[in-house]
């Protein structure tokens, strides 16, 4: 796999200056004979380790941000896939991001209200579109000359028709934490009222000139916006009418039933000060006692889930574990038989293809192969090279490299993940590894709560 630098060309692609380094992908200057405007390259950071997270983001925003449209979003011009060089070329947007400005302190009203108002504009236009972006923050936030916030960063979103490859490989929270709602806290993706929260941490900030609930960096901290209401925003500067803190604290609520219910609706009471109704929210001049904490505490104590998400279309999950080492070859051609096969009965089934990396077995599958690639990248790129036989649509399809040192569990925590309806998997012959270690599909037979068929090659 090709490694971005300055002066390679890549589809026609040929890149200029490093822009920008962050902590999972690059951005360069990018020129092509045949564009005249301005352009950018995103290309995701592929270490020697455990890149799971990048991949698998990057993944999401190649699925989601072409099928975008609007002012509020980058201009998508082309995709790189992960057999040569993984990128994403896109217009680029003059000037920085809103990030310099929530540097220097609190906003003057004026600009903190125009400000947010784009930001509601651009959540509205997103929302629209069946997308929750799930990773609001100042970085993420651009200005067009004409006016229009553009949100960028779709590595954490969820897109209402499309399947969530983060939720069905991650367990923990995902977000930016001084922004994270209460519930992606509890892990539940998907409910646009979650850019609504981070919108009013957003608010609260340009207000104050600090975060909502501070600079967490570690997930007990995380969990204290269960039950810990922020520091009115008038106790720390008194000069803030009472409608904005309504506003502010409104979205601010722990319960996504409470806050604004669309970005549009926080739109217009920004717009319309005088008609925002006021509550003990806004006249709220003190932060809450330690008995008051201690009992939101008490209630909150156990709470495994809040907010809602968009549910998954109802159509049949086949899983199907492909053994992309030599010893599985043999099963490949019968493999894609047997799924085409089973598709010819439910043709809208979704298929969810998995190979696992088995880690700490006999010292094998470490961050890197033989020949030096990432091991995660080169069994992705084998993996969709073996689905290219079944002429599915993307969207019907999706690729998960899972790691495990236990491959039967790995696939049978997946399949619970995805609520497979059934699992087809090969078996191989017999072998030392197999006689010593067990059979993965005997234990996938005896343990998965979905159907299973298991196929032998022939002889």
């Amino acid at each position: 796999m090709l490694k971005p630098e300055k002066g390679l060309t890549v589809d026609g692609f040929t890149l200029g200056d490093q822009l920008h380094e962050g902590g999972f992908a690059t951005i360069w200057a990018v020129t092509h004979p045949l564009y005249r405007s301005a352009l950018i390259m995103k290309v995701p950071k592929i270490l020697d380790g455990d890149d799971g997270p990048t991949i698998v983001g990057f993944e999401t925003e190649q699925m989601i941000m072409p099928r975008l449209s609007g002012p509020h979003v980058p201009r998508i011009v082309a995709e790189g896939g992960f057999d040569t060089m993984p990128y994403i070329v896109q217009e680029a947007i003059p000037g920085q991001s809103l990030q310099a400005r929530f540097d220097k302190g609190p906003w003057a009203l004026s600009d903190l209200i125009e400000t947010a108002a784009r930001v509601a504009d651009a959540l509205a236009a997103l929302h629209a579109q069946g997308v929750a972006h799930l990773d609001i923050k100042p970085a993420n936030l651009l200005m067009r000359e004409t006016g229009e916030v553009v949100l960028i960063d779709f590595g954490l979103s969820r897109h209402r028709d499309l399947p969530d490859l983060l939720e069905e490989e991650f367990r923990i929270p995902m977000g930016t934490y001084p922004y994270i709602a209460p519930e992606q806290v509890l892990q539940t993706r998907g409910d646009p009222r979650s850019d609504i929260f981070a919108l009013g941490a957003l608010l609260y900030e340009m207000a104050t000139g600090k975060a909502p609930f501070g600079m967490p960096s570690k997930m007990k901290q995380l969990k204290k916006r269960l039950w810990l209401d922020p520091v009115p925003p008038r106790f720390l500067r008194p000069d803030l009418p009472e409608w904005l803190q309504e506003i502010i604290l409104r979205a601010l609520e722990v319960d996504p039933e409470k806050r604004y219910q669309t970005a549009a609706q926080l739109r217009f009471d920004l717009a319309h000060p005088g008609q925002v109704v006021l509550t003990a929210r806004g006249r709220k001049l003190r932060p809450d006692g330690w008995l008051t904490i201690w009992r939101r505490r008490r209630k909150m104590r156990g709470l495994t889930r809040l907010g809602a998400t968009w549910a998954k279309a109802d159509v049949p999950i086949l899983l199907v574990a492909v053994d992309l080492s030599p010893e599985g070859e043999a099963l490949h051609d019968l493999l894609l038989t047997w799924v085409r096969r089973m598709l010819t009965h439910q043709p809208e089934s979704r298929v969810a293809l998995v190979n696992v990396i088995r880690t700490a077995l006999l010292g094998i599958d470490t961050g890197t192969d033989a020949q030096g690639q990432n091991v995660h990248v080169s069994r992705l790129v084998a993996l969709k090279h073996w689905a290219a036989g079944l002429e599915l649509p993307e969207a019907q399809l999706t690729f998960q490299i899972l790691e495990n040192s236990d491959a039967a569990q790995a696939i049978l925590d997946h399949a619970g993940q995805v609520g497979a309806d059934h699992i087809l998997m090969g078996a191989r012959g017999h072998s030392t590894t197999r006689r010593y270690l067990g059979s993965v599909s005997a234990k996938v037979v005896a343990e998965a709560s979905a159907s299973v068929t298991v196929i032998r090659a022939p002889g």
